[in-house]
């Protein structure tokens, strides 16, 4: 992740986009008295600015477009104005000009034009009186002007002022005259239609030859051509017929019933959405049902042979903690502990971030994490050793003991190694959350280990203690972990679940990440856990959740079976991943709110061609937010984190109506094919109910969550301040220039021999 520098096309966006809002007043006005603040709520709005174009653009494509390209017209038929408004029928009276209806009546009853005799204007009541009104060649363009306009015009006065149209314009009833086709075809007289208007060419055609003003014989015959059919297609292909289409005004007299060429192209763009989208929810019901039935019961499907002990994969199982109680950590320790596994080929590494005391607890979580394991030795010595953490300046260098041991719970005593951050020694002097570092530290004290590990790297205090640690306990070379199962301490597995995700890993190479299925264990709680309970009925995964999923920290190499090829443990993984540099609202929102959305990111970026797969036989349980606060509070990270982390992913080249009655389509066959797909793949009609739960909430997921997430782009906190009797610093900068030497480095036999 590369710093930013100076003026960015993304920055300068910004900046236009709130021009209006200067840095003096946000800093007094908004309380943003930091310059990187006042940029990260510019980056919101830009970001918020942007969101809300496409939200506009995608309604107005399934609503607006509609409205605009294909309004309702109200046609009216020659027939029926003249049995409506003709001159032997009392009430207003209207006259036609270039098919559009006027109330002419009530401009001579007010005494606006000069007297006209009745005789003269009565029998032109209900018909068309165009000639009265020739078209203005300057607006249209037309080139031609007839030579003679016609008895009208020579009988009486043409009305060709502008003041005389706008006269016009204001007696207008915004009613067309409309013809059929069988008028158009059938008809005595010579009309054509273009453009979804219809023509008349009869008195053009009746002129002698040098009176035919728009050109000789052949203009003639090719308006003749055009007679009786939709010529659209022939007068936008003909290039000779451009300036004289200009002149069609003169020949208006209507509109054809029936779809316009705008509503043709509007419902032919529904249609294509309908058609995709609709496309893409029937692909994943059938997709959904293949894997159902054909493919998810080989997912994860234990073997029943008996293997050797070397045949067993050594995995690692991860538990990263930071203001859990008693009962939180002993559930999910306990359901891994009691997994089938080989208790030999499984390690429990559980990491403590900082000495921090979770609310409602009488201690910190480290010291209840200890009292649950029964150490290797009681006198085993527990010296804080550095290794280089994620931070700003001087918290670049933290500290850690590592203490080893066994997790004994029944019959089952696993092998345990825990590691509690504890901060360097100035740290601890004026810090009540010492050594805390966040999450993504936590997974990196891990990888960075293994990494080393694979390279002969290397190694800090902490890797080299946590080597010789884990071999004396485990009587195993790390080298020989070949997975990792990453849980969070609020998660309780299912027996089966960890032999399944290994056997998956086992039965395809390939496949470098997975995830098993999610329930939620407090789903009937109240109004908000059970909104939340059909999410995990579907089992899809947009990402492998760091609440429950598996990687594959090395696989042998495709052209030399002897050597190993690093996955998890891949050095531009790894730097990527620790990158301390978080200068704009993108790189805080993947580095900070959605670390494990951003590490499935990064291997999807360097292993394009490998695999992350869903198992929906491993199953584990946690608790979802009981709370609407915490729910808001929870969906933003998710939110905000997914956005950014799509953005990313755009860079990977490998990866990839009629009416408004279409839409509505859309949307039923969205959700309620949703339906019929929990039941027909489940064949539990108990889901049904908890999709329409989810289908009632849908104002709360599709509007309330977003809107509120994307109003708090610029929100990098957990929004957990009342969680903790102190506060989660790992995210403040720290003033100070961090120097690298001050923590010794040497390869692992150079620290072996120093040892001894």
């Amino acid at each position: 992740m590369t710093e930013r520098d100076g003026m960015t096309p993304w920055v300068i966006f910004s900046l236009l986009v709130t021009a209006c809002f200067c840095s003096p007043c946000l800093s007094i006005f908004g309380g943003m008295k930091n310059s990187g603040v006042r940029q990260a709520w510019r980056e919101k709005v830009a970001l918020c600015f942007i969101i809300l174009c496409i939200s506009a653009f995608t309604g107005f494509l399934t609503f607006g477009f509609s409205t605009i390209t294909c309004t309702r017209r109200h046609l009216l038929f020659p027939d029926e104005i003249l049995q409506t408004y003709g001159p032997q029928v009392p009430g207003m009276k209207v006259n036609i000009v270039r098919g559009k209806l006027y109330n002419t009546s009530d401009y001579f009853s007010r005494g606006l034009h000069p007297p006209v005799d009745p005789a003269i204007i009565t029998p032109l009541y209900g018909n068309d009186i165009s000639g009265f009104f020739p078209p203005d060649n300057k607006v249209s363009g037309c080139k031609f002007s007839p030579k003679n306009n016609g008895s009208i015009c020579t009988q009486y006065h043409c009305h060709t002022s502008p003041a005389s149209f706008e006269a016009l314009q204001s007696l207008n009833l915004n009613l067309v005259v409309g013809y059929t086709w069988d008028n158009v075809t059938n008809g005595t007289n010579k009309m054509f239609v273009f453009n979804g208007k219809v023509y008349d060419i009869t008195n053009y055609l009746k002129l002698s030859a040098s009176d035919r003003w728009l050109g000789g014989a052949n203009v003639t015959e090719w308006l003749t051509s055009l007679v009786g059919r939709d010529a659209t297609k022939d007068i936008a292909s003909t290039i000779e017929s451009k300036d004289i289409v200009k002149c069609f005004n003169y020949f208006l007299i209507g509109q054809i019933e029936g779809s316009t060429f705008e509503c043709i192209i509007n419902n032919l763009v529904l249609i294509i959405m309908t058609t995709v989208f609709t496309g893409i929810m029937l692909s994943k019901f059938f997709l959904a049902a293949i894997f159902n039935w054909i493919l998810s019961w080989k997912l994860g499907k234990i073997s029943k042979r008996q293997r050797s002990y070397d045949k067993i994969s050594h995995i690692i199982l991860l538990v990263t903690c930071y203001n859990e109680g008693e009962n939180s950590i002993r559930t999910t320790l306990d359901s891994l502990a009691k997994t089938d596994y080989s208790v030999k080929h499984k390690l429990l590494f559980v990491i403590a971030d900082g000495n921090i005391t979770g609310l409602g607890n009488n201690r910190p979580t480290p010291q209840i994490i200890q009292k649950l394991m029964r150490p290797y030795r009681s006198n085993e010595p527990e010296q804080p050793k550095s290794y280089f953490a994620i931070g700003d300046g001087l918290k670049q260098h933290n500290m850690a003991k590592v203490k080893i041991g066994y997790y004994e719970v029944d019959d089952h005593r696993v092998p345990m190694v825990f590691i509690n951050k504890v901060g360097t020694q100035k740290e601890r002097e004026r810090s009540k959350t010492a050594g805390n570092r966040g999450k993504r530290d936590s997974q990196l004290i891990l990888m960075k280990w293994l990494s080393h590990i694979c390279y002969d790297d290397n190694m800090s205090p902490l890797e080299f203690e946590l080597f010789v640690k884990v071999y004396k306990l485990t009587k195993v070379t790390p080298d020989k972990y070949e997975l990792v199962l990453m849980v969070d301490s609020d998660t309780r597995v299912d027996p089966d679940s960890v032999s399944r995700m290994v056997s998956a890993m086992e039965r395809d190479p390939e496949v470098m990440g997975l995830c098993g299925e999610t329930k939620i264990a407090n789903k009937t709680k109240n109004w908000v856990t059970k909104i939340q309970s059909f999410e995990s009925i579907f089992g899809g995964v947009t990402c492998l959740p760091g609440c429950f999923c598996m990687y594959r920290i090395k696989v042998k190499a495709p052209k030399d079976k002897k050597f190993m090829a690093p996955i998890l443990a891949n050095p531009e993984i790894i730097s990527a991943y620790s990158s301390n540099t978080m200068e704009t609202l993108h790189q805080k929102n993947l580095l900070l709110l959605g670390e494990d959305r951003y590490l499935t990111t990064l291997m999807l970026r360097k292993f394009p061609t490998l695999k992350m797969i869903y198992v929906p036989k491993a199953i584990c349980r946690t608790e979802v937010p009981e709370k609407f606060r915490d729910l808001l509070t929870q969906r933003r990270r998710w939110i905000n984190s997914t956005i950014h982390n799509l953005m990313e992913l755009i860079l990977v080249p490998q990866l990839c109506g009629k009416s408004v009655s279409l839409p509505l389509l859309l949307i039923a066959v969205t959700y309620f094919l949703q339906i019929f797909l929990v039941a027909f793949t489940k064949f539990k009609l108990t889901y049904v109910k908890w999709m329409i739960i989810f289908i009632i909430a849908t104002p709360i997921w599709n509007f309330v969550l977003p809107l509120y997430a994307f109003w708090r782009f610029d929100d990098i906190s957990w929004g957990s301040g009342g969680d903790t009797d102190g506060h989660d610093n790992s995210n403040e900068r720290n003033e100070g220039k961090f120097d690298p030497k001050v923590i010794p480095v040497k390869k692992w036999i150079e620290w072996k021999n120093l040892l001894h």
